[in-house]
């Protein structure tokens, strides 16, 4: 409903400029009769100046963040526009300066106007747009706290505990604040739009400490870590998915590769296993590659590529543009 009622606001707003716009330049600020006014023709052409910068020209600058070149750039085609209407639709005859003192204005103002228009109606859209990301995230945030939480998880993960604390009490510990930092990061760290890359990779870190010590003398776990810089922010919760499924779906007496490299802004995480047929068959992540391809899409639109892999080896790598 939004998205219809700017789209109708927009329409609405043109026509309305146009309509004065017009009526000012054929009947206030002209000397000419209507029929005979040079305006009426170069109408057309300030029409396409228009709308080129405004569907073109403008968006490309904007993007480039290239604003003095484009304040350049839109210069310039005015003062021709300008010269063109006054040589060959007014043919006034007047020198360059006299030209764009009466005339430079009926170029200038709709361009700047209705730049004016396209810069807070993409304030608006992307505005919009960062709420509904934001509604998003939460609720996907929440599917994914649900399965961190949920009883099952726990108890596996308190047997695990438990079966260490027999066997060596010593080290008991520092396993159970492994598992409550885990926690406490899922918790607490979810509930932001983004965290720290240190913050993430130092609970990624823990939950593969923890499954080196569940999956002891049946998998082996190699972990490669490559950062240049911890100094980024990332959305929370969004490698550990790819990194569980290597997990879960792995066979037994196999390898699991995890490697997360960070390189001039651009983090790659790349999750390689051997697929246990039978369970990845049988089970599913809660989230699932679905809502992890639509968070991606959300918060990393553009900056973002996942490709997964599925023959003998599971293979799922993730490439984005840190912010």
């Amino acid at each position: 409903m939004k998205i219809l009622g700017n789209h109708f606001s927009k329409i609405l707003i043109h026509l309305l400029f146009w309509a004065l716009f017009v009526f000012i330049s054929l009947f206030v600020f002209s000397d000419f009769y209507w029929k005979e006014n040079p305006f009426v023709q170069y109408f057309f052409i300030l029409l396409v100046i228009v709308y080129t910068n405004h569907q073109f020209l403008l968006p490309f600058f904007i993007k480039k963040r290239w604003y003095v070149i484009y304040a350049l750039t839109i210069t310039i085609i005015a003062v021709l526009a300008t010269e063109v209407y006054c040589n060959y639709f007014a043919l006034c005859g007047c020198s360059i300066l006299k030209c764009l003192s009466d005339y430079l204005w009926q170029t200038l103002v709709p361009i700047i106007f209705f730049s004016f228009v396209w810069l807070l109606f993409r304030y608006i859209e992307k505005h919009d747009e960062m709420e509904y990301i934001k509604k998003e995230n939460t609720e996907m945030e929440l599917q994914y706290l649900k399965s961190q939480i949920n009883p099952h998880v726990l108890f596996n993960n308190l047997n695990t505990v438990y079966a260490y604390s027999l066997e060596k009490p010593k080290e008991t510990p520092e396993m159970i604040l492994m598992l409550s930092n885990n926690l406490k990061h899922v918790l607490y760290g979810s509930n932001a739009t983004m965290v720290s890359l240190q913050k993430e990779i130092e609970y990624i870190d823990n939950y593969i400490a923890f499954q080196k010590i569940r999956t002891a003398k049946i998998k082996e776990i190699a972990y490669i870590k490559e950062i240049d810089s911890y100094g980024y922010k990332i959305a929370p919760l969004l490698l550990i998915t790819l990194i569980e499924n290597a997990f879960k779906h792995s066979a037994a007496n196999s390898k699991v590769t995890i490697r997360i490299s960070v390189a001039k802004g651009v983090l790659e995480c790349l999750c390689t296993n051997v697929i246990n047929t039978i369970k990845i068959e049988s089970e599913a992540n809660p989230i699932g590659l679905k809502n992890i391809r639509k968070r991606l899409h959300l918060i990393y639109k553009g900056k973002h590529r996942l490709e997964v892999v599925k023959n003998d080896n599971y293979i799922a790598k993730l490439k984005i543009e840190l912010l």
